[in-house]
């Protein structure tokens, strides 16, 4: 582990970002503070450009994916900038450095009938639980409005407004939003609330705020929901895929790209801009399948 000299959790501390982001960086800059100790560099102040250099080196030839070697060095450029403002390093060894911004993916979407063994498809001959009204609310949640797996576990009660169809999130850089409940998300969530919710709360525990809670009467976590779509899910599915489906279904479907953005909570347009990529893609892939002379 590095020195306190490093003050990382300092670094995250003071750092206006989410606090899954904030635990990326901290894991980076910790490996790299490990990596370079081995050269006696115990202190930031150490660090030189050509250290900095030859870690993103290593990092290729142990063959990293790109992007994450890209993650890497933005966690370092990040951390070093506060050092210099913070006055723990006179220079920065960063400047300069570039690295592989790898090439970009594109967004995985569901098909029909992956999204209906998901959605709405239960097993035969067993009656349905707590849990099976907790997982159902969370995917049509997911995949209805769009939501970031955090900001799903980070629902409470009272941002869940089911007469007017809606949820108030709260998203990245603290940023508050106001997205639609379809019908069957509203209904799944109503099932949970009014029922499935009151057997997930052990006896004894004051008032629990979060929407949704795991068996042990506490907040989901994103690991709860990677689970959840674990046992649900006729393929290998990331949470995020139900997001990236979201958009793209509604992009198909004809809507704005900037309603969708809104809805998204992407702050910048491009970012929502990549989905108008992944319709080109499913338009091309039903015209060649689809057209005599494709």
């Amino acid at each position: 582990m590095p020195t306190s000299e490093w003050a990382v959790p300092e670094f995250t501390t003071s750092t206006p970002l989410a606090s899954s982001t904030l635990e990326v960086y901290r894991r980076d800059v910790e490996a790299f503070a490990d990596w370079v100790a081995r050269d006696g560099r115990t202190a930031p102040a150490a660090v030189e450009r050509a250290d900095v250099r030859r870690y993103l080196a290593h990092l290729t030839t142990r063959r990293y994916a790109s992007r994450t070697i890209a993650r890497k060095a933005a966690s370092l450029r990040r951390y070093f900038a506060w050092a210099v403002r913070t006055g723990r390093v006179a220079v920065d060894p960063t400047l300069g450095i570039s690295a592989p911004s790898g090439a970009a993916r594109l967004p995985r979407v569901l098909r029909a009938d992956e999204l209906h063994q998901l959605l709405d498809e239960s097993p035969e001959g067993v009656a349905p639980s707590s849990t099976d009204a907790r997982d159902d609310a969370v995917l049509e949640v997911l995949y209805g409005s769009g939501l970031r797996v955090s900001e799903l576990c980070g629902l409470d009660l009272d941002q869940v407004d089911l007469d007017r169809r809606r949820l108030t999130v709260w998203g990245k850089g603290a940023k508050q939003r106001v997205v639609p409940l379809g019908d069957p998300a509203a209904a799944a969530l109503r099932s949970w609330m009014h029922g499935g919710r009151a057997e997930a709360v052990p006896a004894g525990p004051a008032d629990v705020p979060a929407l949704f809670l795991n068996r042990r009467g506490r907040r989901l976590t994103p690991r709860d929901v990677r689970r959840i779509l674990d046992r649900r899910s006729p393929v290998p599915t990331h949470p995020h895929a139900l997001r990236h489906t979201f958009a793209t279904h509604l992009l198909d479907g004809g809507a704005d790209l900037r309603v969708v953005q809104e809805l998204l909570g992407h702050s910048d347009l491009a970012t929502t801009q990549i989905y108008t990529h992944v319709s080109k893609e499913r338009l091309r892939a039903v015209y060649e399948a689809s057209h005599p002379r494709a």
